[in-house]
């Protein structure tokens, strides 16, 4: 194997790793929201900003992860 082959799987690996986190993070506060709005609908406003800056940190661990893997394909 030669550099760019470990590369191109070290980015894979990272994307893959760094994206399965978030997905199941943002599913499950979504989830977690609905819920919530069910059960007190007078607190929807509330409950949704919550939410969404939840979601938005966790997102951004998807980003370092684009971030880190990007700089593993690229820098030499």
């Amino acid at each position: 194997m030669d550099i760019n082959s470990i590369r191109l799987l070290a980015t894979a690996a990272v994307m893959a790793v760094g994206s399965i986190g978030p997905a199941f993070a943002i599913g499950w506060i979504g989830s977690k929201a609905a819920d919530a709005i069910g059960r007190n609908p007078e607190a929807a406003a509330r409950v949704q900003t919550m939410a969404l800056l939840a979601i938005v940190f966790a997102e951004a661990v998807a980003i370092y992860a684009l971030v880190v893997a990007l700089i593993i394909k690229f820098v030499p």
